[in-house]
């Protein structure tokens, strides 16, 4: 019989396509994929540094493993192995740890799966991580993460992430298009791309040699494909001429995700985020001339040091103002090794709290009054599986959520529906139609 593997993934869009290229290695190798509550000879975990609490995460998520199956090999890689491998070769029952250099070589790590009484750690200098390792996320016949670009050149005084995974670095466009087309092949309907600083695509080598707009206007050509989705993009990066290509594109649809992180200049400064606020209005306001109907999401951090309370006002003021349709809120939290965490004016616990309840609340109006936008439009919506209440969802092209009524035939198929009124849930009911939407 094969050995089995499962795999765990925490963190971002781009751990999970990376921990699917590292399951389509171990079934070359022979290996059985299952699930995580299955009885596996190894399990894997793809951690992240972003998400608070990494350590207790990662820890929590070893001992289910031994529970499930107490003999397994455990294996451990992603941005918190890169920083902190002496820290989990620490936790019990962990055999190995791959910093970024090395996880992408897992496979061939694992000679033996007997339990080593003490982890084996492998972990270069992140400069060493300076290869771009294709991979896109399979599992979800609906919708596939494809990974185009890795690493980070910014330097924001509070992010892990260029110590985690290295310098900027991308694919080319003609490996991007293959992938892309076999992704169109298995079936998929819709491609999210992904990356660190995914505008940044073009650097090869150190060297750059594409732009973002020439990736989506060759990407924009797949046949196969009927939805691409931008994942996220740093504003300063989000040009008038993506936008203008974006609004008239066969496949890419009108939601863009653009990191904000606080509306006040002073924070921005201190965050070392290459922009101010007066250009992110400018982007929003491009976008909603371009496409009234366009979902845009926002990432802000709240409790950055020396955000006094004028501060986040002027942020909860900026946003509420803007025509967005969702946030994504993170409650700042202290990370080694960066220029933030030696700040003055550390905001307290329950403030930082206080204020992700306040934008919390005022993501859920922004997303209300989006979908209540949308009531009585025609609509074109992917549909996913089932969910345990009979019900079964989809996403519009502007990433309007649905909630319809069972129906196997529907799954992964795209269907003309009219946005009627928003459920109990916040999600959006439908009606089918008979007509074909042109989009």
């Amino acid at each position: 019989m094969n050995k089995k593997v499962a795999f765990y993934t925490l963190g971002c869009k781009l751990n999970y396509s990376e921990t699917s290229a590292i399951g389509r290695q171990f079934k070359q190798a022979d290996y059985e994929v299952v699930n995580f509550t299955d009885q596996a000879d190894v399990y894997v975990i793809n951690t992240c540094s972003v998400t608070e609490n990494a350590d207790r995460k990662c820890k929590k998520v070893v001992k289910e493993a031994l529970k499930i199956s107490p003999l397994a090999y455990v294996a451990i890689v992603g941005c918190y192995a890169q920083l902190k491998p002496k820290e989990i070769a620490e936790i019990e029952g962990v055999d190995l740890v791959l910093g970024a250099a090395e996880k992408f070589q897992l496979v061939q790590h694992i000679t033996d799966l007997s339990k080593n009484p003490k982890a084996l750690v492998y972990n270069q200098p992140v400069k060493e991580a300076n290869q771009f390792i294709p991979s896109y996320s399979f599992g979800d016949r609906t919708r596939t993460f494809l990974k185009v670009q890795d690493g980070c050149d910014y330097s924001c005084s509070f992010c892990t992430i260029p110590m985690a995974r290295g310098a900027s670095r991308s694919d080319t466009i003609g490996n991007v298009i293959k992938q892309a087309q076999e992704i169109a092949f298995s079936g998929v309907k819709e491609i999210v791309l992904t990356g660190v600083n995914l505008g940044d695509f073009g650097l090869i080598n150190g060297v750059r040699q594409y732009k973002f707009i020439d990736l989506i206007k060759a990407l924009d050509e797949v046949e196969g494909i009927d939805r691409i989705r931008i994942s996220s993009i740093e504003p300063n990066l989000l040009t008038d001429e993506i936008i203008t290509f974006v609004a008239v594109s066969k496949r890419f649809v009108p939601h863009f995700h653009i990191p904000l992180q606080s509306g006040s200049n002073k924070i921005l400064s201190l965050m070392r985020r290459r922009y101010k606020r007066e250009l992110y209005v400018e982007r929003i306001a491009k976008i909603k001339e371009l496409m009234p109907d366009c979902c845009i999401g926002v990432d802000v951090i709240v409790g950055f040091p020396d955000e006094t309370r004028e501060d986040f006002i002027d942020t909860y003021n900026f946003l509420n103002e803007l025509p967005v349709s969702y946030l994504h809120v993170f409650t700042y939290s202290e990370r080694e090794n960066t220029l933030a965490a030696e700040m003055q004016g550390v905001v307290p616990g329950s403030t930082r709290a206080d204020r992700s309840k306040m934008l919390h609340i005022l993501s859920d109006k922004k997303r209300r009054a989006f979908y209540g936008s949308q009531v009585g439009k025609p609509a074109d919506v992917l549909f996913e599986r089932e969910t345990n209440n009979g019900l079964m969802h989809g996403f519009t092209r502007n990433y309007v959520k649905i909630e319809t009524v069972y129906d196997p035939l529907m799954v992964n198929e795209i269907r003309p529906v009219l946005l009627t009124a928003i459920a109990a849930s916040g999600d959006m009911e439908i009606e089918e139609t008979a007509e074909i939407l042109v989009h």
